[in-house]
Formats: structure tokens, sequence, C-alpha cells
């Protein structure tokens, strides 16, 4: 900071200096004694800069509320002072308010517009923000400023390439490169990292041939040699040199013969005809590269018939010789065709029928016999084969006879929890999981493995302890994992205090995965500088595009979906005071039952109690801890968050405005996904949002327009227009038009009856088309039952999960009174799908427990088979 006060003493000059060094320096306390003694001086008590400079170091030492008075007071005493600008916007900074932050830095820059600190600081937050026009401007000036330094030519560079000015950053590029004296036979890495950056922002801008020559011209200089060759390759491809790039791709593949992209990349330059010279190009490669298995698998794609099946049998049975255990996962996308996938079922149990005979993979082969793993490894794919078709006890067979010779191999066991999971037995997958933890604790896959399914068996303590085994010591395993972003965890646990109701538990599980997002978004801000003083230029650009998408990640989506369904279920039913919910159980008891329920609560009360008390004295210890650690480095920066409490989550005033938060990264980010706008329908549909009802139902019709779940939103959405009285009447003609356009029908009743008659076949659809036909005509029950239930083989999409919610539909009044239905559709769901736990009979829960790492529960199939 340049120092605005010449009428100080050199003695209280020097303090003050020695006060923004010890700042700087990160030792604040120092800092804050220099600053006393400056304003211990009556003369300058008031004095703005050393308030404001006190104020900084105070919020620091995390004393939020004292640093903003200081700084404030500063700022009163001396308005035209940069220094308190400055500071003030370092304060608002830290508390991540950039937009005010920029303000202040503004209002610097008018009493010291060529400050570079203040520059620098400004366009930090500038492209932290995406201001990129601003960004630009205050890159200009310091180039201006500061025109021989490195960054500022880097900096107004990518300025104009994050604009899409390709041309523009180039030229900039092109001439600090010319300012930069490299010998061509000197290895220089951040030079070299200077050409890549160059060559990919010519790529990007379309000017292929001139990113040819700059590759050529700059070939030894560029230390990353296999980044140039993939980039020539490409380059040639855009350019159509077909035969340069073909060669290129073959001195790729010889660097690496699994590399799938290579393979397409000489594809693209041979340009094959037929189907016969496509694989003569993989044919080719097999007698180049005999060991490689790329090229083998590939050709499978495209490959149909008895060919198929000639390449498929050699490919299967060198992975089998070998054992391989991804074998089925690298063949899993055969599985959209149905003609291999029964060539594929031939093939593979053809070869465990002639080992179990003769050791080979068919009785007239020649040559030396199969090892007995050979047969092992057959099983094991079958397990996997029979699980993805849906015949669970097929899979079961294989996988129980591939343990039963080989009860050490950890694959095994992973594979029939899979297959429970699949079955629908979470709590039996569950326990094999357990089962292969078992056999290798300090494997810390299959504990993470294990600790999942046990999260998804609602076993939310057993996942804790099994997390615990390599978290660190001293800390619960809970506050580690949230500390390390362990989102798989965090999203697995949220879904897991759902489905048992716990709706604080998992909203507060959802509310620290949106801070991890907000944290890794903040965390951008020190890599601004950084890469530009290492060069790290291709992977800092890589690193702001993928914030501005950030929320669009699986993990995020997963979070947002709970909290919004929680969010829209706690605005339907709101959670009321227990206190009074008692009062009104009480009010019909004798005196003798009141007593003895008021002991039963005061023994109920003592135990949680002391629970409790436990509880905080864990975490006491814990936090003592802690302190202990942060006392021991120099200073202690910053100040805690506020705390997630479950209850406070659960009981939140305005649901439908906390669910909107989650809901506008989605509308923005994942507007591909039918169900961020069937969400967003449901939101709005609650605030009684005409016009945004119709916003969303349009977008989800654009992406899926016989989606189930729409179709019910758009019978609401009909029955709502068509009842609603409140409507202004251009409102209500808009609406009426907008519906009669898209959808061709205003009228919910016939509407949901052309649904049916054009969904006949799918179970979902029918589903649907059952509830809205219970919704719109109470007296249609029977009809709506009728249709909701059937289970006839020839209809679509027969699933554990879509039979699972027409039996909870048939419960929860849905569809009205029907629980004798239910029960009657449980037990025939029950034939079809035996091993699954939601169709299993009453009392079932009670006769098998799970225990994990305990004595092994009754199998399912055998009760099954008792039933």
């Amino acid at each position: 900071m340049v120092l605005g006060f010449l009428h100080f003493t050199l003695h209280h000059f020097y303090m003050f200096s020695l006060s923004q060094k010890c700042y700087e320096h990160k030792q604040y306390r120092h800092g804050l004694k220099f600053c006393k003694q400056i304003l211990s001086n009556p003369k300058y008590a008031e004095h703005g800069e050393t308030l404001a400079m006190k104020g900084l170091t105070l919020n620091c030492l995390g004393k939020k509320e004292e640093a903003y008075e200081y700084v404030r007071r500063g700022l009163r005493n001396d308005l035209k002072s940069h220094v308190c600008w400055h500071v003030y916007g370092l304060l608002q900074r830290s508390d991540k308010k950039y937009d005010e932050a920029i303000k202040c830095y503004r209002n610097a820059l008018k009493w010291d517009k060529d400050n570079l600190q203040i520059l620098r600081d400004l366009s930090l937050l500038q492209i932290q923000m995406r201001d990129l026009e601003g960004y630009r401007e205050t890159r200009y000036q310091l180039l201006q400023l500061r025109p021989a330094q490195r960054a500022s030519w880097i900096g107004y560079a990518i300025a104009y390439h994050l604009l899409e000015d390709y041309d523009m950053a180039s030229k900039i590029l092109e001439e600090f490169r010319k300012t930069q004296q490299a010998s061509p036979d000197k290895i220089d890495y951040e030079y070299s990292e200077l050409l890549l950056y160059q060559n990919q922002v010519l790529r990007e801008g379309g000017m292929y041939k001139e990113a040819l020559d700059h590759l050529d011209n700059h070939d030894k200089q560029i230390c990353d040699k296999l980044a140039v060759e993939e980039c020539r390759g490409e380059l040639l491809l855009k350019l159509n040199r077909l035969e340069e790039a073909a060669d290129v791709y073959r001195r790729l593949l010889e660097r690496n013969p699994e590399n799938w992209a290579y393979y397409r990349g000489l594809e693209k330059a041979l340009r094959p005809v037929t189907v016969e010279n496509r694989l003569g190009i993989y044919e080719s490669a097999w007698t180049q590269y005999p060991k490689g298995l790329v090229p083998r698998r590939l050709p499978l794609n495209f490959l149909f018939g008895e060919k198929f099946r000639e390449v498929l049998d050699k490919y299967l049975r060198i992975n089998f010789s070998k054992g391989c255990p991804p074998v089925f996962t690298t063949l899993k996308s055969l599985y959209n065709v149905k003609e291999k996938v029964s060539i594929l079922e031939e093939l593979v149990v053809g070869y465990e029928t002639s080992l179990k005979s003769c050791n080979l993979f068919n009785p007239n082969d020649d040559g030396n016999l199969e090892p007995p793993t050979t047969r092992l490894w057959v099983q094991y794919f079958l397990a996997q084969h029979y699980d993805r078709i849906g015949q669970h006890c097929l899979a079961l067979e294989y996988i129980n006879a591939a343990i039963e010779s080989t009860p050490t191999l950890i694959e095994l066991f992973l594979v029939k929890a899979k297959i429970f999971k699949h079955a629908g037995n979470i709590k039996e997958a569950a326990k094999w999981m357990d089962e292969a933890q078992a056999l290798d604790t300090a494997d810390r896959f299959i504990n993470s493995k294990c600790a999942k399914y046990m999260l998804k068996a609602n076993l939310v303590k057993e996942a804790e302890e099994m997390c615990s085994k390599f978290t660190r010591e001293g800390t619960a395993a809970v506050d580690n994992l949230n500390e390390m972003q362990c989102m798989w965890f965090q999203t697995e646990c949220a879904l897991a205090y759902q489905s048992v109701n716990k709706y604080g538990d998992s909203l507060k599980k959802c509310h620290e995965i949106e801070r991890h997002f907000a944290e890794i978004t903040d965390d951008q801000f020190d890599f601004h500088t950084y890469c530009m003083r290492k060069m790290t230029l291709r992977s800092y650009v890589d690193l702001l595009k993928l914030e501005d998408v950030l929320r669009c990640h699986p993990f995020y989506f997963k979070a947002a979906k709970v909290a919004i369904e929680i969010y829209l279920k706690l605005h339907d039913h709101p959670l009321t005071d227990e206190n009074k919910e008692l009062e009104a159980d009480t009010a019909n008891l004798s005196d003798k039952e009141l007593k003895k329920l008021r002991n039963k609560q005061r023994r109920a009360q003592k135990k949680a109690q002391l629970e409790e008390e436990k509880r905080n004295a864990e975490k006491e210890k814990q936090l003592k801890n802690q302190r202990k650690k942060k006392e021991e480095d120099e200073e202690e920066i910053g100040a805690q968050k506020e705390e997630l409490i479950p209850e406070k989550l659960a009981k939140v005033e305005g649901p439908l405005e906390e669910a909107i938060k989650f809901l506008t990264p989605l509308k923005t980010l994942v507007k591909n996904k039918i169900e961020t706008h069937l969400f967003a329908f449901e939101i709005y549909y609650r605030k009684e949002k005409s016009l945004l009802m119709l916003q969303s139902v349009k977008r989800a019709f654009a992406i899926d327009p016989d989606n189930a779940w729409l179709h019910e939103c758009l019978v609401r959405f009909f029955k709502t227009v068509s009842e609603s009285k409140n409507l202004p009447d251009p409102v209500h003609t808009v609406l009426t038009q907008q519906m009669s356009r898209l959808f061709g029908e205003t009228n919910p009743k016939s509407f949901n009856e052309a649904f049916i008659n054009k969904h006949l076949n799918s179970i979902p659809h029918r589903l649907a088309a059952a509830k809205m036909m219970y919704y719109l005509d109470p007296s249609s029950q029977k009809r709506a039952v009728e249709l909701a239930t059937g289970l006839d083989e020839f209809l679509a999409n027969r699933s554990i999960q879509i039979c699972v919610k027409a039996l909870e539909a048939l419960w929860d009044g849905h569809l009205g009174d029907s629980k004798e239905t239910a029960e009657i559709y449980r037990a025939q769901c029950h034939k079809i799908f035996p091993y699954a736990l939601a169709f299993m009979p009453p009392g079932y829960e009670d006769d098998i427990k799970i225990t994990v790492n305990g004595d092994s529960a009754t199998e399912p199939e055998e009760l099954a088979n008792e039933i």
C-alpha cells in the first residue's frame, strides 16, 4: 500500500510500515501492537489509515465486528484515502462480498488510479465474478503500467481468450513470445507451456493452418511431445490431410496401443468404406500388437452375425485364460443389442459346460488344457451377465458355485452383493459386502463400497464405523469425511436419512454438499495469480471453464434433488410441535394411564439427557484438540461457519424458498434433464405461479413428451387452469392458447384417456394415468386400480422400482382406499421378484436379521422357498 500521511513523524512512519510488514507475513499480533502504539498518541488517535490497518489485522484474528468498526471509523476520518478504501475492500472480500469489494476498489482508484496493488486485487475479483469486460480493461491498465512484467501480457491475452476474441488473444501472445529469449536447444518448461497455450487459442479460434505451422516451427521447444503429436493428428484431420494424419495416429498407437481415441483417429484418417475395410484396420493391429485387448474389443461395436461371434470368441478366450475381472464391464455397452447378447450368452454358457467336462473352451479344441481358474472367471462373468438381464436366480447359482470353489476371492463377494442389490434385497447385499470387506480390511476401496451398501440399507451408524477405519484418529468419522469433502458418503447419508423420514439430518447433509461446492468456487481465487506465475495456462483456462459449470456435477444434482423433495414434503406436511401433539394424545387418558405415561417419558428424557451429555463431552474433547492445533499455528484466521442444526432445518419457515435456492443452479446448468423442470413445476404449482408452471412443463415437454411424471404434472396443470377463478383474463387466455397449441388438448380427462390408449403396454405410464384418473374422478377407482396393478409379461418396463411405486400408491391413498388390493398386489410382485424386501410377507424383517461382521443370516432364497 502507498502511505498517504507525510505529516507522520519518522518514528510513527516506521511503526506503520512495520505493522504493514507484519500483516503481509501473517504476524498479526505483532502488527496489532504497532497499530496500538501509533493510536495511543493523542495526535494520531483518529488517524484513518492506521485505524483501517488495525481493523484489517483484527479481521485476520477472527474479530470481525471490531474489524468493521475500526475500518469504518478510519474511512469516516479519511474518505479520500485510497488505503482506507482498499482495506475496506479487502474486508469485504474476506466475507465473500465480492460485488461490494469491487465498489471499494473502484473508489480507491479514484484517489490513486495507478496503484498496482489495487489494480491487481480488482482484476482478481473481476475474473472471479466473470466480469470479463471489466477484467480486460483492468488488465490493459496493468499492461500499460508494467509492460515488462510477464503477468501483464498473459492476463491481457487470457481476457481476450475468455471473451472468445481468439485472433486478438493469439496476437498478444505472439508479441509477448517475441520478447522471450529462449534457446532452441534449451528445455524451458514455462516457455513450452506458453507455446502450447498459444496453440490452444489458435485451435479454438478455428485457425487450424496457423496452429499446425505453429507446432511445426516450435516443435523442439515444447516439452510435452505427446500433446504435440495428439494436436498434430487432430489438426491434420481438420485440414483433410488424411495420409499424414494416419501416420501420426500410427505413431501414437506405437506409444500406447490401448488408447481408444487413437483408433478412432486412425479410422477417421483412413475412412474405411465397408465393414471389412474397417475391420482390416484392427486386424493389422492384432498382428502388430498381439497382446493388445482394445483392438480386439472395438470391432465388437460394429460387427454383427458370424463375424461378431468369431471376434467375440477370440476376445473372451484371451480374457478368461488371463483371468481378467473387468471383462464384463468392457462389454456392457453391447447389452443394448439383443442379437449380440444372445450370441454372448450362448458362447459363455458353452465355455462353462465344456470347461466343466474337459477343461477346454470347446471339446473339439486342440492344445493345452485350461487351468481351473478359467472356469472360475467364466462363472464370475455369467453371474454378472444374468444379473444384467434380470435373471437373479441363475446369477446367484453361478456366483455361489464360484464362491464354493474359491472362497477367498473378494471379487466374487462383491458381485454377490451387487446381485442382491439389483434383486431388491439391499440388507443381504450389505451383509455380503461386509463379508468381502472382512477378507481384506486394509483395502480402502472395499471399505468404501461396504459403507455405501450399508447406507443404502439405512445402517448409518454401521457405515460410519466402517469409514472410521480409514479416517483421522481423534475426530469423528462424519466430521473428518465432511472436512475431506467426501460427497459420495454425504449423498448416500442424505438418501438414507430421507428414507427413514429424518428430514433434518438429510437436509444437513444436502447443505454440507452445497457448502462444498461454494468452497470449491471460492478456492479458485487462489489460482488466479498462481497459474499465471507458474505458467500452467491451459490448466488454468480449463479450471475457469469447469467452475462455470460446477453445479451440473452429479453430486450436486443428487443433493439438490433430495433437498427439493424434502422441502416439498415439508411444505405439504409441516412438522408440528411435539408438545401440542402430546397434549392432544393425553386428553383422553385416565389419571392412572397418564401417570404411567409421564413416568415413561421421564425415564426416556433422562436416558436421552445422559446420551446428550456423553455426546457433548466427546464433542468438547474434539473441540479442545482442534483449538490446541490452531494455537500451535502462528495465528488463527477467519471465523467459524454457522452450524447446521437438523431440527432448525426441518422446521424452516419457507420451505419452497429454500427449495428454489437448490433449483436455481439446476435451471441454468442442468436444463437438459427433465427432472429439473418437473421439480420447478412442483414448486411453482404450490406457489400458484401459473405462467412459471407453463414455462416448466413446456421445457420438460421439449425433452421427453411421453414422460410419466410429466403427464401427472400436465393433468394437474390443466385442472388448475380450468378451475381457477382468480386468474386475470389475459393470463387465462394465454395459458389456454399455449396449452392447446403445445399439447393439442386442454381437457384433463380426455388428455388422460388419450395417454392411456397411447401407452397401454407400459407399466410406469399406466400407473401415472391411473393416479390421475382417480385424482380427476374418485368414482373411477376400480378401473384406476386395475390399470395400475397390471403385471402381465407383455407389459414393458416391469421392474422392482416401478412395482414399489405402484404398491406405495395403493397404500398411501393415491388410488383411494385399496389396502386389500395392495396385499394381493404385494403377493403377486413377490412371486415375480422373490428376493425383493419391499414385497416380502409381513413379519419377514422379524424372521431375518442382518448382522454386520457377525454370524451370517438366513439366505433369502431359502426363505423364499419356504414361503
